[in-house]
């Protein structure tokens, strides 16, 4: 089965965890559209059918990866510099190249 990236798992799992502990707190049920969808990407992704499952899999496999959590997403500041080219400066010659 695919695994969603770490760092991804954590994001939902904390999200849920927030959206519940809120719903608690101010006495609503978990019907908020943004819970069901959370709810639904967490079972997808941990291959289960219950919410509570998904969460209890989602835990262990982040135990599991421990410190190997990563960002998913490097910052852009972080990427090395990439020189782009275009069609065009790929087919004209490089100044004091003559043919």
């Amino acid at each position: 089965m695919l695994m969603p990236h770490p760092a991804t798992l954590h994001k939902l799992v904390e999200e849920y965890q927030a959206l519940a502990a809120l719903e608690s707190a101010e006495g609503v049920t978990k019907s908020g559209q943004r819970a069901q969808d959370l709810a639904y990407t967490l079972c997808v992704s941990t291959g289960t059918r219950d919410v509570q499952q998904a969460l209890d899999y989602a835990r262990q496999y982040l135990a599991a990866a421990g410190e190997q959590v990563v960002p998913a997403v490097v910052p852009l500041h972080a990427r090395p510099a990439v020189r782009r080219e275009t069609a065009r400066s790929l087919r004209e010659p490089a100044e004091g190249v003559g043919f």
